[in-house]
């Protein structure tokens, strides 16, 4: 059993308040009689529910793209900082997670779903999924410490950091492409050759790209190509 206005949000319709003022106005119905409460509950697969005389379909699995902004942490709830799943109340969905974390200071990129097959698949270290960043370091970045970047550096693990990708872009600014996923991993990977992250942002993962039309603190749905593409 599922509430309406979920289902509502779920279809698209549009974010939870406006969800309420279709069914105040009357314009949805289940199995042909108008349905006005939000916390009414439907059976999927077996109710009809239709808006405005159209019938709609409910997904189970839902998909977006969050721009973080700094200042709020990759979690469902936190006592002290605003949360990633704050931003998405809107949504309609209780049960979206973030696929992976980023710092509370680090913006960008974040997948917010409720398919954990897709997320385990995307965080499995076997898996060896691209994540890339982009990088203001604090110092200059010499050369020889963007070179020992790519071939692995000791972050205070067992073994050393697995073999990057640090594509320059000015003394104090790279790309950065991992395959890891390990606790503050670049800052530790940029401490380890003399320098320190200023400004921190993943700009994609996996076949996903950051929209750069999505402004910080904004998120979308995925298309079905972009789902796909994190499924390959």
């Amino acid at each position: 059993m599922l509430r309406l206005d979920k289902f509502l949000s779920g279809a698209n319709l549009g974010s939870r308040s406006q969800v309420k003022e279709y069914l105040k106005q009357g314009l949805v119905r289940v199995n042909g009689e108008v349905v006005r409460k939000p916390e009414y509950k439907i059976e999927e697969g077996k109710d009809r529910v239709s808006f405005r005389e159209k019938e709609i379909i409910y997904k189970k699995y839902v998909y977006y793209m969050l721009n973080k902004p700094q200042g709020v942490v990759s979690a469902t709830r936190d006592r002290m900082h605003g949360t990633v799943s704050d931003l998405l109340k809107d949504t309609g969905y209780g049960d979206l997670f973030p696929v992976g974390r980023l710092d509370r200071d680090t913006e960008g990129l974040l997948i917010m779903t409720n398919d954990g097959g897709l997320a385990h698949d995307l965080l499995s270290p076997k898996k060896h999924v691209k994540k890339v960043y982009y990088v203001e370091t604090a110092r200059p970045l010499s050369e020889e410490g963007r070179k020992a970047l790519e071939k692995g550096v000791d972050i205070g693990e067992e073994k050393p950091s697995l073999p990057a990708k640090a594509e320059r872009i000015s003394d104090t600014s790279i790309y950065l492409t991992i395959t890891e996923g390990k606790y503050h991993q670049v800052k530790r990977m940029l401490h380890a050759v003399e320098n320190e992250v200023a400004y921190l942002k993943r700009t994609a993962m996996g076949g996903l790209f950051l929209d750069e039309n999505l402004p910080c603190g904004s998120y979308r749905e995925l298309t079905e190509e972009e789902v796909r593409k994190m499924r390959e």
